[in-house]
């Protein structure tokens, strides 16, 4: 393929250049992704178009052969890539080329390049550099002399032939001068050249040894375990990889990669030196300069900056699966619920809410210290929960949390009603929305720790309508989110939030403008102007009537309609996934089936819909199998929110304190968050309990992620308690015997 300037767009040969170079590209990542170029050129070709991925996986199966969510981002994202090393390839290319040093050999090297990286190695001697020691003997006219050197004569004497180049107009006051520019310009084009660079960075990332040291081993940190620390390169764990460069950061640690150089000046010498000569000293010379000054520090950068990458990439997974799991919690319904919002000298703020979220009274109360008010506190909670039917207290796990507990706790057993209980919840990110301008817009009239107290209620009844008002970074539910790049890790994290969304379904007539925004095809404008036709209009009655909502196009009304509902509307299938352009085939399968739509919900008709078999019956109506399959499923069950069909979270009545815990003991707990060495669980006592990746299982664990999620409800056995530090270790792993063992 030529390479020329951009001048000509749109001409045939351009086409058709730019066409093979995206076939190219299709035809690498279904290498790389292990699927057919077809599924890879019909996702491009959709993305292309403007498609969103959550509408592609559920509503272009049949195109892309089923691939999922996952499998579509990971084309997105190599796709993204490797358009960008093509441009890069190309301004490269065009950049040696204008310097009148673009040969055959380099272009074709820079063309089979499949990284930037390797793009920029090849780049790199044509860059245009500040001024170096090689470059100032450049111009003093010493490059043939270097290039004498490498000729390697056998009995030429150096000295001879360096004094050729003495010349003090130009600063070279003898031989040795001489001799010393040229060894530079030598030692520059080593660390030049792209095979060199690329063999010492593999041998560094292979074989170096990350060497961690304190800057003052007297100083207390968090960080003491990686006071004299060394571990191999590529055995570091991400967590850890990241938990050293915090310390570095923080000027805590001094760190670098501790390598065998002699290998690597033995590797150059063997690339380099052609046999004894009177200059082979002098290269010897020039190829430990030429390492310890100009490769090894920015090779040691560029390994550190692959294991930082390792280390994000890993963390951003982490906490996006996380987040997933946190978002899909199922609701708890059909309740009228008490949030609380605990704190010492300010008091427990209190929010009521009924069983919509709809915001009835607040209040503050002061059991806590300093002020100590258990009286005046318990009469209010009575009264709040006599006057509004309180069956769910909500308290969040913030400062002054436990006590709290033990205060509701104490409030329950007095009221001796059995369908009164309590939940903590992880209050991560509700003081961010409580000072927001979305909470300020919502509750207006509260104040800021009265909107919390309103947002940890309402986190229970509708988990993902709740959080999506948050920025998910402020979800504590990752590892090291600090730590990464915040673009990555926001790009990702509203990927998640979208897929969720989506996967859900939103309630066109309930949801806020966030909720809205996460929608397949909804930007924020358009989510605010769904409300204001809502507000204006009354409710929706028909997917139809959407139409009309301004800026809401034809392409984006085709990408969201599908996942907004409409649960009481004119048309029943405007409450299920299917969407719009698939009605006539419903129409279709309905006379197949001598069924009328005014019958759906009926266990009749979900048990005649079950017995079908969608390949007979997808060529009967024309229509593509994964289509069909998904229009049976939507048509069982009309309505159906798929968090509905996880275990609800664990409500409780009393507390549990560290100092009732002992070895062996069986406890029933929540999941709060998956790190890469194991999982914390929530089990009623202050601090949550730490089962470590080895007690997840009987057998072999690769990841903690692979047995547990966010919100998982488990069976663990007390392992170990620290009272000194309120740590306590648990396991999975059931006893040998139940005999001996306690239970909670």
């Amino acid at each position: 393929m030529t390479v020329e300037p951009n001048v000509n767009a749109g001409t045939t040969a351009e086409e058709a250049a730019a066409r093979q170079e995206l076939e190219l590209i299709i035809q690498t990542i279904a290498k790389e992704l292990g699927i057919s170029p077809k599924q890879v050129r019909t996702t491009v070709g959709l993305l292309d178009e403007g498609n969103t991925i959550p509408f592609i996986a559920r509503y272009r199966k049949e195109m892309t052969g089923e691939l999922d969510e996952n499998a579509l981002r990971d084309i997105e994202e190599r796709l993204a890539y490797l358009r960008n090393l093509s441009e890069r390839k190309k301004d490269v290319l065009r950049s040696i080329e204008e310097q009148g040093k673009l040969s055959k050999e380099l272009a074709e090297s820079i063309r089979k390049a499949v990284k930037l990286q390797e793009v920029e190695d090849l780049y790199r001697p044509y860059k245009q550099k500040r001024k170096t020691r090689a470059s100032v003997a450049k111009e003093k006219g010493l490059e043939p002399l270097a290039d004498w050197v490498l000729e390697q004569r056998r009995n030429a004497d150096p000295y001879q032939e360096a004094a050729k180049y003495i010349d003090a107009d130009k600063g070279v006051e003898n031989a040795e001068q001489a001799l010393q520019g040229a060894m530079d310009i030598i030692a520059e084009n080593i660390a030049d050249d792209a095979q060199i660079r690329s063999w010492v960075r593999s041998y560094t990332a292979s074989q170096g040894v990350l060497i961690s040291e304190a800057k003052d081993a007297e100083q207390e940190s968090v960080y003491e375990n990686y006071y004299s620390y060394r571990e191999p390169v590529h055995k570091m764990p991400p967590h850890r990889i990241l938990a050293i460069n915090r310390g570095e950061r923080e000027a805590v640690l001094k760190v670098g990669i501790e390598i065998a150089a002699d290998k690597i000046h033995a590797y150059i010498a063997r690339k380099l030196i052609k046999g004894p000569s009177l200059v082979k000293e002098l290269l010897e010379s020039v190829i430990e300069d030429s390492y310890k000054r100009l490769i090894a520090p920015s090779v040691e950068r560029e390994v550190r900056g692959e294991m930082t990458e390792k280390g994000e990439t890993q963390a951003i997974s982490i906490f996006s699966g996380n987040l997933r799991s946190l978002l899909l919690q199922p609701p708890v319904r059909g309740k009228n619920v008490l949030g609380v919002d605990p704190a010492y000298r300010t008091g427990c703020k209190l929010a009521v809410v009924d069983d919509t979220g709809k915001l009835l009274e607040v209040a503050v109360t002061y059991p806590t210290p300093p002020n100590n008010k258990k009286k005046e506190a318990a009469a209010k909670f009575k009264e709040l929960i006599a006057t509004y039917g309180i069956q769910l207290i909500v308290i969040g796990n913030g400062t002054g949390s436990r006590e709290t507990e033990q205060f509701t706790a104490e409030v329950i057993a007095e009221i001796g009603d059995p369908g009164l209980q309590y939940l903590i919840v992880n209050e991560a990110g509700a003081s961010v929305y409580s000072a927001s301008k979305l909470a300020q817009e919502e509750f207006p009239d509260l104040d800021v720790a009265e909107r919390s107290a309103a947002s940890i209620a309402r986190r229970v009844q509708d988990p993902l309508a709740e959080l999506v008002k948050i920025d998910p970074k402020a979800i504590g539910v990752g590892q090291y989110q600090h730590d990464v790049t915040q673009k990555h890790l926001e790009e990702s994290l509203k990927a998640v939030v979208e897929s969720a969304v989506n996967h859900v379904g939103v309630d066109v007539n309930t949801a806020s403008p966030s909720l809205l925004s996460y929608v397949s095809g909804v930007n924020a404008t358009i989510a605010k102007n769904i409300v204001k036709f809502r507000e204006e209009n009354g409710k929706f009655q028909s997917r139809k009537q959407l139409q009309k909502v301004p800026r809401l196009g034809a392409k984006s009304y085709e990408q969201c309609i599908g996942f907004l509902r409409i649960p009481e509307g004119d048309n029943t299938l405007d409450r299920t996934p299917i969407h719009p352009e698939s009605y006539a085939v419903v129409d279709r399968l309905f006379a197949e089936l001598g069924l009328k739509v005014s019958q759906l919900g009926s266990k009749d008709v979900a048990a005649e819909l079950a017995a079908q078999d969608p390949e007979a019956l997808a060529a009967k109506l024309g229509v593509g199998v994964p289509t069909l399959r998904d229009i049976l499923e939507s048509l069982q069950r009309p309505g159906r929110d798929p968090r509905e069909e996880l275990p609800p979270p664990i409500f409780r009545t009393d507390v549990l304190k560290i100092e009732d815990l002992v070895p062996g003991m069986e406890l029933q707990g929540t999941v709060r968050n998956v790190i890469d060495f194991g999982a914390f669980v929530d089990i009623g006592i202050k601090n949550d309990g730490l089962v470590h990746i080895s007690q997840l299982s009987g057998s072999f664990v690769k990841h903690p992620m692979d047995v547990v999620s966010v919100g998982d409800n488990v069976t663990v056995w007390v392992l170990g308690v620290d009272l000194k530090k309120g740590r306590v270790s648990l396991t999975m792993r059931p006893p040998r015997s139940e005999a001996g063992s306690a239970k909670a």
